[in-house]
């Protein structure tokens, strides 16, 4: 996760406000502008929440995060199970899109994990990716600012992502927004043949 991480903070130019329910999530209500759905950071820079029409950009998008990490071949999801995820009956997962001159450049998808030691949830971050010929004009931050208002917004006590070890662009970027690495926490994983090995033991 995380390609897009040099970033100028651009302003919020919210027009005229109101609440709208926006995102699928149950009684989530977010500020947003005028225009249905998106934030205005700067004239030509939006950021809006995904619909079902975009499933096949994101798809695309996932795929472009997992060349530049370096292991396309783990990108399997199919545009089913992504349409499912986000926009089924019971939607868990969660995707903004960032708009430069109404084009998208970049995306940032996002579900909600739970801390039992302060009892409420949290938001984890799977997915923040910008194309490469557009980093550098503030989409990356732009996306993050906005799902920390969400944060904020909601109730929510945590904003969580990982980040590869050698990615120190979005290292530096992260940093520089306040976020702190949890070094004393290893990522432990079971998939593929140990968990059906783990399973059938």
């Amino acid at each position: 996760m995380g390609a897009d991480v040099t970033s100028n903070e651009t302003n919020r130019n919210m027009g005229s406000q109101d609440w709208r329910p926006i995102g699928g999530v149950p009684g989530w209500r977010s500020r947003v502008a005028s225009d249905a759905g998106a934030v205005r950071y700067r004239r030509s820079m939006k950021i809006r929440t995904a619909s079902p029409d975009d499933i096949t950009l994101i798809a695309q998008l996932i795929r472009e995060l997992a060349e530049y990490e370096r292991a396309p071949e783990l990108a399997q999801a199919r545009e089913a199970d992504l349409s499912q995820a986000l926009f089924g009956a019971h939607p868990h997962v969660f995707c903004h899109l960032a708009e430069l001159d109404g084009v998208v450049i970049g995306m940032a998808l996002w579900f909600l994990n739970f801390s039992t030691w302060l009892g409420r949830s949290g938001m984890y971050l799977e997915d923040l990716y910008v194309r490469t010929e557009h980093r550098g004009k503030g989409a990356g931050g732009a996306l993050m600012k906005e799902l920390a208002r969400t944060c904020l917004a909601m109730g929510y006590e945590r904003f969580e992502w990982s980040v590869l070890n050698w990615n120190t662009p979005s290292i530096d970027f992260y940093v520089s927004i306040g976020a702190r690495p949890m070094d004393e926490w290893t990522t432990y994983r079971l998939d593929g043949h140990a968990l059906e090995a783990y399973v059938q033991r």
